[in-house]
């Protein structure tokens, strides 16, 4: 028994860089090839790869590091859909509602809108979960919040496509920016709600707590922040802060947290689980 159990949390251990190294091949194989050929039909398969790569490998790299989460991989795969469709199409929805302009406020009425919007993909699958622990919600709001980076980064990379006049250059450089920081931000932000939600629920039951609350005001603050900040940076004299210090002490900071929660959680489960 305890050899097999080993022998199980070894090979999970190994799937996510199995995905990232394969997925970046195949990912820069594609793009050689538009490149090479300038075939319009390969440019979703591009966009594609370059949005989900990323994203995919943070969820899987949490799967592979825990072990006493009952969320099974077609659980969270579900969530990565649910999380990316339905929190999507809810923001599409929302955004207008409530902006009417663009300005330095609005960063923070964005940052609310969307992480409610995503939490609606985590409520759709974890209402009817038995097995309510923090663990469990930190792994589901982890893959909902990379399902909507997905999607939303697959919208940008077609939003530059139309901007530059069909420059791949801006699509590359747009999906591999929001790829290498998509950890820093949807995914923890929502683990963070996810998990906060999961822990303060009662006999199966999700409840409206102040800690909940305090979770969700939280990381919209972040998101809002990391919305905004860049534009606070770009003031300073020193040329190049604006984007980098900005999304690091963001980004940081959600980690820093998410980490926190994760270890409580882990803990929490080995303890529930010891005779």
């Amino acid at each position: 028994m305890a050899s097999s159990a080993q022998a199980k949390k070894s090979s999970r251990r190994a799937t996510w860089p199995h995905i990232l190294v394969s997925g970046s091949l195949l990912f820069f194989l594609s793009l050689f090839a538009l490149e090479l050929t300038g075939n319009p039909n390969l440019f979703p398969t591009v966009v594609m790869l370059g949005a989900f790569l990323i994203p995919v490998t943070y969820v899987v790299f949490l799967y592979d590091h825990q072990h006493l989460s009952s969320i099974t991989p077609i659980g969270l795969a579900l969530g990565f859909v649910y999380g990316g469709v339905l929190g999507v199409s809810a923001a599409a929805v929302l955004e207008p509602l409530f902006i009417h302009h663009l300005a330095f406020s609005t960063a923070f009425v964005v940052g609310f809108a969307e992480e409610f919007a995503k939490m609606i993909g985590v409520l759709a699958l974890g209402w009817h979960m038995e097995n309510k622990s923090e663990i469990n919600g930190i792994m589901l709001g982890a893959a909902a919040g990379m399902g909507f980076a997905s999607l939303e980064s697959s919208g940008y990379a077609f939003t530059a496509f139309l901007l530059s006049r069909g420059n791949i250059d801006a699509v590359v450089n747009t999906m591999l920016m929001r790829g290498v920081l998509s950890p820093l931000g949807h995914g923890t932000w929502t683990a963070i709600l996810a998990g906060v939600l999961f822990h303060e629920s009662r006999n199966g039951r999700f409840r409206i707590t102040f800690n909940v609350v305090k979770a969700y005001i939280l990381v919209s603050v972040l998101h809002g922040l990391w919305d905004s900040l860049p534009t606070l940076f770009s003031m300073l004299p020193i040329t190049g802060l604006d984007f980098f210090v900005g999304e690091a002490l963001v980004g940081g900071t959600g980690l820093i947290i998410l980490w926190l929660r994760w270890r409580e959680a882990r803990r929490k489960q080995a303890l529930e689980k010891m005779p």
